[in-house]
């Protein structure tokens, strides 16, 4: 700390006035060998004593542009941040959104090759829990045009039945349920059986089983079915597909032969489906069935 002295005040004032000489020599144009020499000893006078202010000032600097800057930051910040959900919100939804259309295209194709007449409808509950039905809950009932005991498809096949049906929502039994049956029919021979949800006694454990009544009809993995078809077409229309051969169970002395299924749906998740309130004029058979992939090109 200086010591208020006649020496310390001379020196004061012999460095505000070559202060004062630099700076009317600085703004004077062009480069004059004189005043740049000037410049350059005032530069290597005044360095020591502007790093030392410059160091002791700089926090304090920092902190002031900090508190005038934090407030305008942390809106900007916030702005961006919220830009960015609402930005990822529409992402989603355009992605939901294109996944939903692209369910509903399928849909339709395969109720137009089966001639189907559809009610569209979300499945908005799902309850698969231990304990429980294998339910959905479907977003539109009877003032729809929806009944008790009509066929549930989507793109892929079946998914179940109406047990249930409100004004505007109807409850669906899954074909993965345990009390869940279907009248099913091999691809090809059109020998029959029954599918259902659940373990049937005798078989390997699995969502949904077939039970083939005929034990000389041969029956191997990769074989497909598609349902029978009920009288009136209620619970069931005839030719949706059902599901895939995974394995086949012969019990010595058995009646029948077992075979687990791989749905044609995944009921898991579910989400746009249709109702079948009308169904076609004949049976379609297998031509719901898309085309089997080459095993060959598997390979």
């Amino acid at each position: 700390m200086f010591r208020d002295s006649s020496r310390s005040r001379l020196t004061l004032f012999a460095l505000v006035a070559a202060a004062v000489v630099l700076l009317a020599l600085d703004g004077r144009p062009g480069s004059d060998p004189v005043t740049g020499t000037a410049r350059a000893g005032a530069e290597l006078a005044f360095a020591p004593v502007a790093g030392g202010v410059g160091h002791v000032a700089a926090p304090i600097t920092g902190l002031y542009q900090g508190i005038k800057q934090g407030p305008e930051a942390a809106d900007r910040i916030a702005e961006l941040e919220e830009a960015n959900a609402e930005l990822e919100s529409e992402l989603k939804a355009a992605s939901i959104d294109e996944d939903r259309a692209d369910q509903l295209d399928d849909l339709l194709h395969l109720s137009g090759l089966g001639e189907y007449e559809i009610v569209p409808a979300r499945a908005v509950t799902h309850v698969t829990s231990q304990g429980y039905a294998h339910t959905a809950t479907l977003d539109a009932g009877t003032r729809s045009g929806i009944e008790k005991n009509m066929t549930v498809v989507n793109g892929d096949g079946l998914v179940g039945k109406v047990t249930e049906a409100g004004p505007r929502t109807s409850t669906v039994l899954l074909a993965t349920d345990h009390n869940a049956s279907v009248g099913a029919r091999l691809e090809g021979s059109g020998k029959i059986g029954v599918a259902g949800g659940g373990k049937v006694p005798g078989a390997p454990e699995a969502d949904l089983t077939y039970e083939l009544f005929d034990m000389e009809t041969q029956i191997e993995p990769g074989d497909r079915l598609v349902t029978l078809g009920s009288h009136d077409g209620a619970p069931f229309v005839p030719g949706v597909p059902i599901g895939t051969v995974e394995e086949v169970h012969v019990s010595p002395g058995a009646l029948s032969r077992v075979a687990s299924i791989e749905p044609a749906v995944d009921h898991a998740s579910l989400d746009t489906v249709g109702v079948v309130v009308d169904g076609p004029a004949g049976d379609p058979r297998d031509s719901l069935l898309p085309p089997k992939p080459d095993r060959e090109e598997d390979r």
